[in-house]
């Protein structure tokens, strides 16, 4: 890979994807809806180009995947579960349809080699059960957002199947956390909420956390090796709330709510949040497609990872050094204002046994 194309680059995931291609020595286009926000993400990195376009008109910013030999499709809507409402429009618009335009265009300009960032929310199984890439979902009875991740992983088969010499495959993470979190997602708005004391209780439904750097570093992998069509799982740590929310406070030096919220509760909390993020417009940790999801999801995230950790070389570094270093960050760039913790036994080195 001498020079490739990043969307959703200054998103979670996109921007350690950046990181990690420019320290290998890979020239980087990087996908940006605002220059302004890029800066904000990059500064001046070298090696880095910003390419400002959306994926609603991949016209607009087609004739910058000329000369690149390799696209990372890491962009995508998503935070309707995060506004409330119905979204559906633009989850069609972007995650579908600009997913089939991108490759379209790709292929035009020359590129031969596309790593597609799918999701968990593409597979389904029995609660309790071990999942893998071979349980995939029937997408429908799946929410809008799942929905639209299944249909694009659907454009870019079908575009592998009528174009041999594209080279494609996709990755699939699970609950992403780690720096350069400047949305924040979800991960990130529940650390600071936790932090600040602003997490009214525990809600319900499990998860499979995963660091976004050893997802970039499973997408470089897949890259290089990834079998044509296939799916990667970068997931496999399952977790509770009840588990993880106290393992945050232990780290950031902080106490935590203990007592679990009714469902009856959430909802209303749910609701309250709704119209707080119609008359603000700003985001929201819960809404009602959050509840209903995690109600939904609850215990069908054992995820089996062994399939990317033999093929891709997959790891996936320790819990505590992965909210430690999101928590960090945070710290460094104002988002948190409460001191650090003196050291104490509970290092951020320290493995937590949770897959």
């Amino acid at each position: 890979m001498r020079c490739t194309f990043v969307t959703g680059a200054t998103g979670l995931l996109g921007n350690n994807l950046v990181r990690e291609l420019l320290a290998r020595g890979c020239k980087v286009k990087a996908l940006v809806r605002s220059r302004a926000r890029g800066e904000q993400q990059f500064g001046s990195l070298r090696g880095l180009e910003l390419v400002v376009g959306d994926l609603a008109d991949v016209d607009g910013f087609a004739a910058a995947l000329r000369d690149c030999d390799t696209l990372f499709h890491a962009a995508a809507f998503f935070r309707d579960n995060y506004k409330g409402g119905s979204h559906w429009q633009q989850l069609h618009t972007i995650n579908v349809l600009g997913t089939q335009r991108l490759l379209e265009r790709a292929y035009d300009a020359g590129i031969r080699r596309v790593v597609h960032t799918s999701s968990i929310a593409v597979l389904n199984g029995e609660p309790g059960s071990l999942i893998d890439e071979t349980c995939l979902r029937d997408p429908a009875g799946a929410d809008p957002y799942y929905r639209s991740k299944i249909l694009a992983d659907r454009v870019l088969l079908a575009f592998l199947d009528s174009h041999p010499q594209m080279q494609g495959c996709m990755v699939l993470p699970g609950w992403m956390w780690g720096p350069g979190d400047i949305g924040p997602t979800s991960a990130g708005q529940l650390l600071i909420d936790v932090v600040h004391g602003r997490l009214p209780g525990l809600v319900p439904g499990s998860f499979s956390l995963v660091d976004a750097r050893d997802v970039a570093l499973a997408q470089i992998a897949a890259a290089r090796y990834g079998r044509r069509g296939q799916r990667y799982l970068a997931a496999g740590r399952h977790m509770t709330m009840a588990q993880l929310v106290p393992i945050i406070g232990r780290i950031a030096g902080v106490s935590t709510p203990t007592r679990p919220l009714p469902v009856p509760l959430l909802y209303t909390l749910a609701a309250a949040q709704e119209v707080y993020a119609r008359l603000t417009g700003k985001p929201v940790l819960l809404s009602l497609a959050t509840v209903r999801l995690m109600l939904r999801e609850a215990d069908r995230s054992h995820f089996d990872p062994s399939k990317s950790e033999r093929e891709l070389d997959l790891s996936l570094r320790s819990l505590e050094r992965t909210i430690g270093d999101t928590l960090a960050w945070y710290r460094d760039h104002g988002w948190i204002t409460q001191a650090a913790p003196a050291a104490t036994s509970s290092s951020t080195n320290q493995d937590v046994k949770t897959r």
